[in-house]
């Protein structure tokens, strides 16, 4: 488990902060490279003659490279540490990205795709590691929280920039990305610090045995993230041509709700990670944000049936929702696999997540293309439906039992109040006659 304050000495609360931001920094970069294809389809579409479900394979080709290292990073992670990994994978990316923008052919554009997303797992699994160790647990929450902000601002930059720059060629939009990159790697190398862990020749048989062995806790997070991530992909690929085709707006207006919607999924990530710190738990959350997700899809796919008004409102909503528990289950991991497993556990945890990230693009692009939106949006609402049994709901952040008993104690206190007043109060029996 992750100690509480060992893995803060070194560093002092502004250090601790400066790091976090850094890790944010270098983290939305890679998912301003691994999301921004999806901010490119409606310029390959018009440019090259793509149809959706061609395009939405493109887009998913970072994703795919993601699946192939994932796991290795994590292992490389546990030996070498978080700043070599983070300044390494970026510039990796950078590279990848500027040769992607360079090329001609389309398949050489998904190679090129592909091999990036490989480099970019690194920032992916070590970020939310590096975050984690700095932080005790009673700020682990909101700083995770406000870590895990980099996929939404990632997303918010494509999709404010990117179509614009996509204007003039799909090319313009993919160097940008790559300058992205480059910036991150270079912020990495000065400004990450690796948290002091104990030497492994040091620890215990207990710290040193893996988490896997005797409990289904970890592999129930990893497919909880997995199915959460379907509503939260599908969302993101699809929204700007959806936007774009479906309720014509201009490419302006639809990249900038697409900001709108992610800064504000951002926002959500901070404060349902500080919501984990104070309830001390950050699995009940998930289980209530799986509900919430499941039931917006629902109602977007009846809204986009009958063309009402509320389909831009709802698509935002779920745009936000969809978002919203990536940090929190990124924290449980690291708090329950300890400090020499949790860069594999992370790494198996955002396989998990690729897998499903790479596959939904093409997958729904071709169910669009044969059955319309409403459907699309009415299969990816039961994906958090099946999430919400899996959720370990009673999984304890170590260090933050006391409040988590706190909180239980308020809860029964409150249902028993509710309980009184719903109660229909007994008559009063009359006294028998003398």
């Amino acid at each position: 488990m992750q100690s509480g304050t060992s893995a803060t000495r070194e560093l002092g609360s502004g250090g601790r902060w400066s790091v976090m931001v850094v890790s944010l920094m270098a983290t939305a970069s890679s998912f301003l490279f691994i999301n921004g294809v999806a901010f490119l389809i409606p310029s390959l579409q018009t440019a090259r003659g793509i149809p959706l479900d061609e395009a939405g394979l493109l887009s998913s080709m970072p994703s795919w490279g993601m699946v192939v290292t994932l796991v290795l990073w994590g292992y490389v992670l546990d030996r070498v540490g978080e700043r070599m990994v983070m300044a390494a994978g970026s510039a990796l990316t950078a590279v990848a990205a500027y040769a992607a923008a360079s090329a001609h052919s389309m398949v050489l554009i998904a190679v090129y795709l592909f091999l990036g997303g490989m480099a970019a797992a690194s920032c992916n699994t070590a970020g939310g590691r590096l975050v984690s160790a700095w932080f005790p647990p009673h700020q682990r929450g909101l700083a995770m929280g406000l870590r895990q902000t980099a996929q939404p601002l990632g997303i918010a930059l494509g999709a404010l920039v990117i179509p614009e720059l996509a204007e003039h060629g799909p090319a313009a939009g993919l160097r940008f990305t790559a300058l992205a990159c480059a910036f991150g790697a270079a912020a990495s190398a000065v400004g990450i610090v690796d948290p002091p862990r104990k030497p492994r020749e040091k620890a215990t048989t207990a710290e040193l045995a893996s988490p896997y062995r005797g409990s289904l806790v970890l592999w129930r997070i990893h497919t909880v993230a997995g199915l959460m991530m379907v509503p939260q992909t599908v969302t993101v690929t699809f929204m700007l041509v959806w936007l774009i085709k479906n309720l014509h707006w201009s490419v302006a207006a639809a990249g900038s709700l697409v900001t709108l919607s992610q800064l504000l999924g951002a926002l959500g990530r901070v404060m349902v990670g500080r919501w984990s710190d104070r309830i001390g738990s950050r699995m009940r959350p998930v289980r209530i944000i799986a509900v919430a997700a499941a039931v917006t899809l629902f109602l977007l796919a009846w809204a986009d049936l009958l063309n009402s008004s509320w389909q831009a409102p709802l698509m935002v909503a779920i745009s936000v929702i969809a978002v919203l528990d990536n940090g929190l289950e990124a924290t449980a991991i690291t708090e329950f696999a300890g400090p020499f497993w949790s860069g594999r556990a992370l790494g198996i945890q955002n396989t998990t997540q690729r897998v499903l990230a790479a596959a939904a693009p093409p997958l729904f692009g071709a169910l669009i293309t044969a059955a319309k939106y409403p459907n699309a949006w009415i299969l990816c609402g039961l994906f958090p439906v099946i999430a919400v049994p899996l959720v370990p709901a009673r999984l304890l952040p170590p260090g933050l039992e006391t409040t988590a008993r706190r909180q239980s104690v308020r809860r029964l206190r409150w249902w028993r109040g509710v309980r009184s007043h719903a109660a229909p109060s007994r008559p009063r029996q009359p006294h028998p006659p003398a």
